[in-house]
């Protein structure tokens, strides 16, 4: 501490950037709005501890940390708080596309695009989570999302705000932060015996010190080229809108070096350096073949992959932004690279003067003027001891629903990142609406739509706020969800649109009916509900049987055993009919109940008794079974019955011109037949057998086939019977 004796050890910042290759660390003074950098070591990682910016072993990575610590403390003394970021290239950035179903006649509200591009980001915290095995979503910190692209309908659409239409959709890219990758950073740093004095992501500790706040609304990107991966950022409108990661950087211009020239890594990584100062470059390969080459011939041999690395960098900025910056500054070692600034610039359009490498020089009036710090790899550690005074990265405090979130505050942070953070699901939090209800009319379809549903309650410190609200320590938020709307009901009536009515005359009264309803074929009542996917006919009455029933005439439901009916047996079979006749007319003819009427008809019905039929009516043919033959009397045909028939009625003897009685049990039966004889055909003919008065007729002559015969003579089919006096 001799060297600085005004200094008071906690004055200074001690500030570490923990990278795939190398941990730089930094002692900076601040003084005013100055900073001054005092100290500076750096040491690269002795095995493979860190991947993509995550660290993969804790314990070595921790042994790096403490010989720097060990290292600055030899110098300035004891070291307890440090700054440190979270790599650019340890988040994780998700595109998702969410829809929202708008009501018919409602515009669209800004509540509702902040509700489609929260619950957006909710979803791409989902689908992280799903994607990487992990059960908890809120174990990863929205650090910042950006809207791509607005759809109404599936068209693309500049604004949201006021539009109409079925479906707003929305495509979001949201970067999260793993909390993992937070715990392992404060694991390491607490073996060293260091607290974590801020954090802060090193995309927004490069931007702190390169991009002034008064040009932060130029829509910029930057591009830290580590080893490993290069990370972007984008700022627009006054803020960093977008992250992203890029698994290519500097080791591939490694590599490239080792394929074309047979060099060994370390070898490579010369020569890679010596490209950005020497013309001419001697190496050995591993066959022990020195070359000296001019870097301009090295630099074509490896051209293919610097332009494959400045291909990968421009898709991603374009894929984050939508569209080519107005400037990309590239920082780190690997911004270095030959020709990669040209190779940028012509992938994304832009003029090569819009693509920079910015580096020590860019931060001079952090720095000043200092031997180890002589270039872009030193712009994110100056940024992050920067960033531990300017802006710090506190943990937020707020109550969700009473239970006490902690959220890191990497941005201006809103009540929907509390939400998000809290893992309630924003798209639960609108009432959804109820359920419609599709029909079949006449052919046609009709949708009827269920209510809408109620908007959420959502409160900071008691008073309502919106999701775009800004939170702050202790603040107290509640969010309740809307009630569902109802679902769709629907009745006959309701799907009306005219009323014609049916004009005609029922036993001479004028009548005049409404439509009727089937629903899949069946009558319907039109006050009772329908059913989701019902056939509905509306139509006015076309049958008698139709127009009875709405004329109240014709009970439809009348079941049988309200019915009165004429019952009997015969030989036991039994028959039931009415105990009452229908009578219907139109137009004085006899008609049906399944006959189609016209307006202006005149129709009459009326029910009488039933008659009851003659017991002959209602013995079956089969029944009425008599043997008879045929025989001429006096050259006329005569049929001869050879059995007599019994007829009973209740157990009583009846004549076959008796009337039915209601409920009788009747029985016929056929006696056996006789051979008939001349006198039974007088039961059959009227003839008189008294003499007549005329003179000289003495004797009554009986003839059979012309033989004598008596009145007992035995008779046979076809016999000719004559009878006359002579």
């Amino acid at each position: 501490m001799s060297e600085h004796p005004h200094s008071a050890p906690e004055e200074l910042i001690f500030a570490l950037d923990i990278g795939t290759r190398s941990v730089v660390g930094l002692i900076v003074e601040p003084t005013g709005e100055q900073f001054r950098v005092i100290d500076c070591t750096i040491r690269e990682h002795s095995e493979r501890s860190m991947l993509d910016g995550q660290i993969h072993d804790v314990m070595a990575v921790s042994k790096v940390i403490g010989k720097i610590k060990e290292e600055l403390e030899e110098k300035h003394g004891p070291l307890t708080k440090v700054a440190v970021a979270a790599a650019g290239r340890s988040l994780r950035t998700k595109r998702v596309r969410m829809d929202l179903p708008l009501s018919r006649h409602a515009a669209v509200t800004r509540d509702d695009v902040l509700t489609l591009e929260f619950s957006a980001v909710q979803e791409a915290q989902a689908q992280l989570a799903q994607e990487l095995n992990e059960q908890d979503v809120t174990r990863y910190y929205c650090v910042g999302y950006s809207v791509v692209n607005y759809f109404l309908d599936g068209e693309l659409i500049g604004n949201l705000i006021d539009q109409r239409g079925e479906i707003a959709s929305v495509d979001v890219i949201a970067t999260f932060l793993p909390r993992m990758v937070v715990d392992s950073l404060l694991a390491a740093l607490h073996r060293c015996g260091l607290d974590m004095q801020a954090l802060t992501l090193e995309p927004i500790a490069a931007i702190n010190v390169l991009i002034p706040v008064t040009m932060r609304r130029l829509n910029i990107a930057l591009v830290d080229i580590g080893a490993g991966t290069s990370d972007v950022a984008l700022t627009e409108e006054g803020a960093i809108t977008a992250y992203g990661m890029v698994p290519v950087a500097g080791d591939e211009i490694t590599d490239a070096l080792m394929n074309a020239f047979l060099l060994d890594f370390p070898m490579a990584e010369e020569v890679k350096r010596a490209l950005t100062h020497a013309e001419k470059i001697s190496f050995t390969d591993i066959l022990g073949l020195e070359q000296t080459l001019s870097s301009e011939e090295v630099v074509k041999a490896i051209l293919p992959e610097i332009t494959n690395l400045a291909g990968k960098i421009a898709a991603k900025i374009l894929e984050l932004n939508g569209k080519p910056p107005q400037a990309v500054m590239l920082i780190g070692g690997g911004s270095l690279t030959p020709k990669l600034t040209e190779r940028v610039a012509e992938a994304l359009g832009l003029p090569a003067s819009r693509v920079a490498v910015r580096g020590a020089d860019a931060i001079r009036q952090f720095v000043g003027e200092h031997p180890l710090l002589d270039g872009p790899a030193f712009v994110t550690p100056v940024g992050i001891a920067v960033a531990a005074r300017r802006h710090p990265v506190k943990y937020v405090t707020v109550t969700v629903n009473d239970a006490a979130i902690r959220i890191f505050d990497l941005r201006k942070m809103t009540v929907g990142d509390a939400l998000i953070a809290s893992g309630l699901d924003i798209r639960r939090l609108h009432g959804r609406p109820g359920m419609a209800i599709t029909l079949t009319v006449n052919g046609r379809m009709r949708i009827i739509p269920g209510g809408h549903g109620t908007p959420p309650v959502i409160e900071k410190n008691g008073e309502a706020c919106g999701l775009d609200t800004p939170i702050s320590e202790g603040d107290r938020i509640v969010a309740l969800a809307g009630a569902d709307g109802e679902d769709a009901q629907a009745q006959v009536i309701d799907l009306m649109d005219k009323l014609d009515t049916l004009e005609l005359t029922v036993n001479d009264e004028p009548v005049s009916l409404g439509p009727i309803a089937l629903v899949n074929g069946m009558p319907h009542p039109l006050d009772a509900p329908l059913q989701d996917r019902s056939e509905v006919v509306i139509r006015l009455p076309r049958t008698v049987e139709e127009v009875l029933q709405e004329a109240g005439m014709l009970d439809a439901g009348a079941s049988e055993g309200d019915e009165e009916f004429f019952r009997f047996v015969v030989n036991g079979r039994e028959t039931v009919l009415p105990a009452r006749m229908k009578i219907i007319q139109i137009g004085g003819k006899d008609a049906a109940l399944s006959d189609f009427i016209r307006p202006g008809d005149r129709l009459v019905y009326r029910e009488e008794p039933y008659h009851a039929p003659a017991i002959r009516d209602v013995i079956p043919p089969e029944e009425w079974v008599q043997e008879s033959i045929s025989v001429r009397f006096n050259g006329q045909p005569v049929t001869i019955t050879l059995s007599a028939l019994s007829i009973t009625m209740n157990g009583r003897p009846a004549d076959q011109d008796e009337q039915v009685e209601n409920e009788a049990v009747i029985t016929v039966k056929a006696s056996p037949p006789t051979a008939p004889v001349f006198s039974d055909v007088f039961r059959y003919v009227d003839v008189s057998l008294e003499r007549p008065e005329t003179e000289g007729i003495t004797r009554l002559v009986m003839l059979v086939n012309g033989e004598p015969a008596s009145f007992h003579t035995e008779l046979h089919a076809g016999d000719k019977l004559e009878l006359y006096w002579e």
